[in-house]
């Protein structure tokens, strides 16, 4: 339990009720698209989208279910919801996983070439990369239909936007963990993590010879604050698994000393950027409206908000859910933040597949 604690990515990865791998890493391909306009005008000359998939693609191409994925996280960040007996089983479902334009895999400052290397490269928003993994699904899958998106934190993010955007696309939504804007005390948390990044000497406005690790450790003991409840910390529910001997300055220390490992500066500010700067109202044909944006979805929705989470807090969910026609408002009953929308217990993983399984089979009454 002390590794899944180490960091936030490898938490969500190793999350105590993930079932075994269920792609190896080389089962992760790329996908390519020349001459890729992003919505602040740049071009990528050549963008990538990272993916893998799990199960097979029936004759009917309508068992598709998209999981977009999370910060800084790759393809195999949903393990805890796919496998047999979970709510979804590779045997029923054709499931594409794909990696958000930062995250050191797909197209990242650490990874473009010039004239978009390190802190060059632009900010990608959440409808660039719903645009790119759009032309992922048509063009390298043939897939022009979903039976749904299920998104956790970013990638409910993701999931919100390509309900606003292309509307008739999929049959319905999950949402776990996010909101469908980045209301402005998500903005301040992200901003002072990225000032602590940028304020080390050894970022150099983002063209430093080694990774800042002073920054970064600030970085990570900023966001050790918010990534688990209050609650979480008074009642020691990092106790649960970890061995003989832990204290709170193990997990602490663990924390924060290398919060996302082998994680590039840029990398994560570009994501954070990316974070802060979501808002289905700026959608083209709002105007800016939120409200009217949430009220656009045709397509049912399971609304998952964590009842203890400091990013996305409930009270932003319940506000935005009173604009969405078609909405399951189900807060998740969990002491563990952030991460309870990304099974990071038994008691969450159950909760999860529970009710997910069951909005995709059109059974679950929960209100």
């Amino acid at each position: 339990m002390l590794r899944v604690l180490a960091s936030f990515l490898a938490l969500i990865l190793a999350a105590a009720a993930a079932g075994p791998a269920m792609a190896a890493d080389g089962d992760r391909r790329a996908f390519l698209i020349k001459n890729f306009a992003l919505e602040n005008g740049k071009v990528l000359p050549e963008a990538k989208v990272m993916y893998a998939t799990y199960g097979t693609l029936n004759s009917a191409r309508d068992n598709v279910v998209l999981l977009p994925s999370h910060y800084m996280a790759d393809a195999h960040g949903y393990e805890w919801l796919i496998g047999p007996g979970k709510a979804l089983d590779p045997k029923k479902y054709f499931l594409v996983a794909t990696e958000l334009f930062g995250n050191g895999k797909s197209s990242s400052p650490s990874n473009t070439p010039a004239p978009f290397d390190g802190p060059r490269f632009p900010v990608t928003s959440i409808r660039d990369n719903v645009a790119a993994v759009h032309r992922l699904l048509g063009d390298a899958l043939g897939v022009r239909h979903l039976r749904a998106i299920v998104g956790f934190s970013m990638g409910g993010e993701q999931a919100f936007q390509w309900a606003v955007t292309y509307p008739d696309f999929m049959d319905r939504i999950v949402v776990t963990s996010a909101t469908a804007k980045t209301w402005p005390h998500g903005i301040v948390r992200l901003e002072s993590q990225i000032i602590a990044i940028e304020s080390d000497p050894t970022f150099a406005g983002g063209d430093y010879k080694v990774q800042p690790k002073t920054g970064l450790q600030t970085f990570g003991a900023i966001w050790a604050g918010w990534l688990f409840s209050q609650g979480w910390w008074r009642e020691e529910a990092w106790r649960a698994g970890s061995p003989p001997g832990t204290t709170f300055r193990t997990v602490f220390d663990g924390l924060y000393k290398d919060f996302i490992p082998g994680a590039d500066a840029n990398d994560l500010i570009l994501q954070m950027h990316t974070w802060e700067a979501h808002d289905v109202g700026t959608t083209p044909g709002f105007g800016g409206n939120v409200k009217n944006a949430l009220a656009s979805i045709k397509v049912p929705v399971l609304y998952m908000p964590s009842a203890t989470d400091l990013y996305f807090p409930v009270d932003d969910a319940r506000y935005e859910a009173r604009f969405i026609p078609h909405v399951t408002l189900l807060p998740i009953p969990s002491l563990w933040g952030h991460t309870a929308g990304a099974a990071s217990n038994p008691a969450d993983a159950k909760f999860l597949n529970v009710h997910i399984g069951a909005f995709l089979q059109g059974t679950d009454t929960a209100r």
